[in-house]
C-alpha cells in the first residue's frame, strides 16, 4: 500500500512539471494561416494565452471567442492523432489533471 501511495504521488508530482517542459520542448512543424488555410469566419487559429489554464475554461473560451469551432476534444498529451485539418476543432492536448499543456490551435 505504501508503494501505491509513492507511484501516485510521483505521478501527480511529475504532472504538475509537464506544462513547464512543454512550453519549452513545444515546436510548430508548420504555421498555418487563418487566411491561407481557407476557414471562413475563423478569425484568430491559435490560443497561445490558453496554456496552462484547465481543459473547461480553456474549451469555453474558444468557443465562446469562436462560434464555428464546434469540436474541441482532450487528447492526452503524447497520444496519437489524425493529421487531417479541420476548420471546426481545436484539439485540448492535456495533462493526467487536465491542464492545456500545447497551445492550442486550428487542426
Amino acid at each position: 500500500m505504501k508503494k501505491l501511495a509513492l507511484v501516485v504521488a510521483f505521478l501527480l508530482l511529475a504532472s504538475l512539471f509537464q506544462p513547464l517542459t512543454a512550453r519549452n520542448l513545444e515546436i510548430d512543424v508548420f504555421q498555418l494561416d487563418v487566411a491561407q488555410s481557407g476557414c471562413p469566419g475563423v478569425t484568430k487559429n491559435q490560443w497561445p494565452e490558453l496554456l496552462g489554464v484547465p481543459a473547461n475554461f480553456a474549451k469555453q473560451t474558444i468557443q465562446k471567442e469562436n462560434p464555428k469551432i464546434t469540436d474541441v476534444p482532450y487528447v492526452l498529451n503524447g497520444s496519437p492523432v489524425t493529421l487531417d485539418f479541420r476548420c471546426d476543432r481545436v484539439r485540448l492536448f492535456v495533462n493526467v489533471l487536465d491542464i492545456v499543456v500545447q497551445t492550442p490551435r486550428v487542426t
